[in-house]
């Protein structure tokens, strides 16, 4: 598969052009990159309004994922969720709908921000069984029961799948109940692009999704920053049209070329013995977990490129765990009092005998029997738009008992807000925010 964007870039830097545009540094190497790093100069296609050797690149990704249509983005999923929301708003008012619409409680904080954005009204689901507030799978059985009660019907399910900690939805259950009832599929996948490549592909636009974005930055070879915006064959025509508005509506006008030339090459990768590659490793991955299983680790979420472990079960804090494995050089994704979540990709094929060494060689211990925060449901003052448009005071979480939260206060990673933007903040969401360490809120004046 060609690579016309870095064709391009390679070309312009070997021509030694007098650079009197931006950026700044004009191609003068301080950190050894600067010759690669162009702007949307003429030859070099806009991002957003392609026509030339972006549009052919984002041709060749749309071929790998079986798409209508695929946009790249060099601000990760958060812009490609903002955009998703904008298409549904269009979507709905050519209808003659509410912007309503159903989403898992532990969407990422991005669909917060777009949901106020975008003005939606949104109808959440909750977890049957709490695992904590990170986690949600979405089941089909909890979808018809929720739609069948609907006084009135959202224009769209929302779900995250895979979510933080690897479980993965039913999607193509859950597309086909979407249909029943008349509602769209957006999936945020930001953990998931290369389930494309699975033997049988997983990924929600093979599985009946109309709409979803990927991190390609999160699972493949691609520079941080690196994503997609893949919208469905079976797509409402709409979404088709308006992509790049949408798109655009939401990003800088300063696409990182870098991060183009990321997307663009791994294309080539993709294509070229990759599926393969992933096959042979994710059994080795599988090897690793039975491993771990036959120690006594408990394992959580089914995703095939995490290991999410359920520190507690094994007598440590997950935070304890991340200690003791970067103690060993070993680096997690995420740990908190629960979990410890490590993410693998095929580039770690080497690693995953010293991975494997250094959990099993940590001694199991007595389980701590402390549990996380259930997740409950608050009570609605405003919508998510009005708090997080209102002025507001920062307060000690331990007086904001009765108030209304103004603002999600959650670090990335996770990014899952443990209460939304407009709601009561009870004594449940005081015990998660210390639970989590959230010392300080911002309440509606």
């Amino acid at each position: 598969m060609n690579t016309p964007i870095c064709d391009y870039v390679k070309k312009y830097a070997e021509n030694s052009n007098l650079r009197l545009h931006m950026p700044g540094h004009k191609g003068t190497s301080f950190l050894g990159i600067e010759h690669l790093d162009i702007t949307e100069i003429q030859g070099a296609d806009v991002l957003y309004s392609a026509e030339g050797i972006i549009k052919e690149s984002m041709d060749n990704a749309a071929s790998l994922f079986s798409t209508a249509k695929t946009l790249y983005s060099t601000e990760g999923s958060s812009l490609s969720i903002r955009a998703m929301l904008y298409l549904l708003k269009l979507y709905a008012k050519g209808k003659g709908r509410t912007p309503l619409i159903l989403a898992g409680r532990n969407a990422h904080k991005a669909f917060l921000s777009a949901a106020a954005l975008n003005d939606f009204n949104v109808d959440w689901l909750y977890p049957e069984k709490s695992e904590g507030l990170l986690s949600l799978k979405v089941t089909p059985e909890q979808l018809r029961a929720h739609l069948e009660k609907c006084k009135e019907m959202p224009v769209a399910l929302y779900i995250t799948s895979p979510d933080y900690l690897g479980n993965v939805s039913n999607i193509k259950e859950l597309s086909a109940l979407c249909r029943e009832f008349g509602l769209l599929l957006l999936v945020d996948n930001a953990h998931g692009a290369y389930l494309n490549f699975l033997k049988e592909s997983a990924h929600p636009i093979a599985l009946g999704a109309d709409i979803c974005c990927d991190s390609a930055h999160k699972t493949l070879p691609v520079l941080t920053g690196g994503g997609y915006l893949h919208i469905s064959k079976n797509a409402p025509e709409i979404f088709i049209e308006q992509a790049e508005n949408a798109m655009s509506l939401f990003a800088s006008t300063s696409p990182s070329y870098l991060i183009l030339q990321s997307l663009d090459m791994a294309n080539r990768y993709l294509a070229k013995g990759y599926k393969e590659k992933l096959s042979a490793f994710t059994e080795k991955s599988q090897n690793i977990k039975k491993a771990l299983t036959q120690k006594g680790y408990t394992l959580f979420g089914d995703e095939v490129l995490k290991i999410t472990i359920c520190a507690k079960k094994y007598g440590y804090l997950g935070t304890e765990l991340a200690e003791i494995l970067k103690g060993k050089n070993v680096v997690c994704e995420f740990a908190d009092k629960d979990f410890l979540t490590l993410m693998l990709t095929p580039e770690n094929e080497e690693d995953l005998n010293e991975l494997k060494d250094v959990l099993l060689g940590i001694e199991k211990r007595q389980k701590i029997n402390d549990a996380p925060p259930c997740v409950t449901v608050p009570k609605k003052a405003m919508g998510i738009r009005d708090a997080l448009f209102c002025q507001s005071i920062e307060v000690n979480a331990k007086e904001a008992s009765g108030k209304i939260l103004a603002s999600y206060n959650v670090s990335c990673p996770p990014a899952v807000p443990i209460a939304v933007c407009g709601e009561i903040i009870d004594e449940n969401a005081l015990k998660a925010f210390e639970y989590y360490g959230i010392e300080k809120l911002r309440i509606v004046k």
